[in-house]
């Protein structure tokens, strides 16, 4: 019989130790260590060894990318879904995880069978959603079981051409005597269903619970394990759904992919550019940014509301923008064109629920402030990016031709960008600016 060792696993970052602490040394959260008992060996599983190849060899067995019924979906995924990728999918309880991936599941069936793994429902509650979906489910196996063992027995019998395991965290190993859902299980459980799904080339998509912060329930290990981590965005009484790519190994990050909630699940939208600014009212704090992480850029409505502050210390608020950044920003405008916001409420909000947190949104924000403190709205036909310094300079983005194009596709005549970018749009007007004064004197 194998030897029996205790230890204690942080609950928030994966840390071990041999002895309980009161506190977790890694990432200082207080009583998250907790006791598991595991078996002596530490080897869980086997694995026959691998091939050694040169690459030009390992590229030639590399096949094409599988479609997931979803046009954007596969835009964002960097053209569809490669054999033996793990794709991680994240979000808020009843925001329409299993129903994206029933809908794949459905749509995948062309391919064979598809092996839907439910721990959190009962076969009968998968069936009802199915039925409401209108899906005839004629390739989807639904396996209602949360032992791994069970489900790598099946995975093996089956072969099927995609595994969806709904959710980790309810899966677990009798290896181990912790519950499911610790630190331990879900690193362990993730890890060989990745290096069974690699071995054998089948995509898997697995749902990740997340805490009430918003971020993806158990170690952060679990993230790195994955090949894809998507961000499930939107709020649940809303129709729209934002899926956003965090993590990709085999494309971009930053890609979004927007769908609609309906009686028949979820459908999707394939101009987001045209759902983000479609009920845009050209009124003072309202400006137009192309926004971009990846590799097709999106036109976004940066809202901003200056009032007169109702108490001592005025409120900074933001909703799809980092606040930390804004403080900046109003610092850089209080130094430079000399707006004076100390007594005075500043509300930021990215419409349509997309966070944005790359740099070329500054000077868009700070337009937006500038416009809704003067009350002075701006042109309809412009859009704005660059990034501001500590200073007041206005510095060069990536990707400044592709925001451009994207704007005036969508009928956007004028443009404030950067000065180093040194562009030109044919029916496009360019205004180069290098500092934020600039920018202020050519709007206002």
């Amino acid at each position: 019989m194998a030897k029996r060792t205790v230890r204690y696993v942080c609950q928030s970052c994966g840390y071990q130790s041999v002895k309980w602490k009161g506190r977790c040394p890694s990432c200082g959260e207080w009583n998250t260590l907790v006791e598991e008992v595991v078996e002596g060996n530490g080897k869980l599983s086997t694995k026959t060894p691998s091939k050694v190849l040169p690459i030009g060899e390992w590229r030639e067995e590399t096949s094409g990318r599988i479609s997931t019924g979803f046009e954007n979906l596969d835009t964002a995924l960097g053209g569809g879904v490669v054999e033996g990728q793990v794709i991680l999918i994240a979000g808020e309880p009843g925001i329409g995880k299993s129903t994206l991936l029933l809908q794949i599941s459905e749509r995948f069936g062309g391919e064979g069978k598809v092996l839907y793994v439910s721990g959190e429902e009962s076969g009968t509650q998968v069936a009802l959603r199915g039925k409401r979906l209108g899906l005839s489910g004629d390739k989807v196996l639904v396996y209602p079981e949360t032992l791994f063992e069970n489900i790598i027995e099946e995975v093996n019998r089956l072969e099927p051409s995609l595994v969806v395991v709904d959710s980790i965290q309810t899966v677990y190993s009798e290896k181990l005597e912790s519950s499911a859902g610790s630190v331990s299980q879900v690193r362990e459980v993730t890890f060989r269903l990745t290096e069974l799904c690699k071995e054998k080339g089948i995509p898997c998509f697995i749902v990740g619970q997340v805490t009430k912060e918003g971020s993806i329930a158990g170690p952060k290990v679990l993230e790195h394990m994955v090949d894809t981590v998507l961000q499930f965005e939107g709020e649940r009484f809303n129709f729209y759904r934002v899926v956003k790519v965090v993590k990709n190994r085999f494309g971009s990050t930053g890609e979004v992919a927007v769908f609609r909630m309906g009686d028949a699940g979820l459908e999707e939208v394939l101009e987001p550019s045209a759902f983000f600014i479609g009920e845009r009212r050209n009124s003072p704090g309202s400006v137009v940014f192309p926004y971009t992480e990846g590799s097709k850029p999106i036109l976004v409505e940066i809202q901003a509301l200056v009032i007169q502050a109702l108490y001592t210390t005025p409120q900074r608020k933001t909703q799809g923008f980092d606040v930390n950044r804004l403080s900046l920003i109003l610092a850089v405008l209080e130094k430079e064109v000399g707006l004076f916001t100390r007594d005075s409420d500043v509300f930021v909000n990215v419409a349509g629920g997309l966070s944005v947190r790359e740099p070329a949104a500054d000077l868009a924000v700070a337009m937006a402030i500038i416009s809704s403190k003067k009350d002075t709205p701006i042109p309809e036909d412009l859009v704005i990016f660059g990034e501001l310094g500590l200073s007041g300079e206005v510095r060069a983005v990536h990707f400044g031709d592709m925001r451009l194009k994207e704007a005036k596709r969508f009928g956007f005549k004028r443009a404030i960008i950067p000065a180093k970018l040194e562009m030109e749009i044919e029916g496009m007007e360019i205004y180069p600016v290098s500092t934020l004064r600039e920018a202020v004197d050519l709007l206002f």
